[in-house]
């Protein structure tokens, strides 16, 4: 499956910025934070990755739709969305 590159440009950016967060977890830790500042900085990186997974599916899904030829394998499917809750 090819996603559309335009609709994977906000995706890509949300996770350079969630990459960039996770490093500043780790300078966090390295450099002995509270643990209430460590553990707020990584729930916004969980909440970022989570968002971009549902929009890569989403996008993956609407793709699928708009190509019936193509087959969707439901177990994958369900992998896939239960791999993100």
């Amino acid at each position: 499956m090819q996603l559309d590159a335009t609709e994977m440009t906000p995706v890509l950016n949300r996770l350079r910025r969630a990459q960039g967060q996770l490093t500043a977890v780790v300078r966090m830790l390295e450099e002995g934070r509270d643990c209430k500042d460590v553990v707020t900085q990584l729930s916004a990186v969980s909440k970022a990755l989570d968002r971009a997974g549902f929009a890569i599916i989403a996008s993956g899904l609407e793709q699928c739709l708009a190509n019936p030829e193509e087959t969707l394998d439901k177990k994958d499917l369900e992998k896939l969305f239960l791999s993100l809750a």
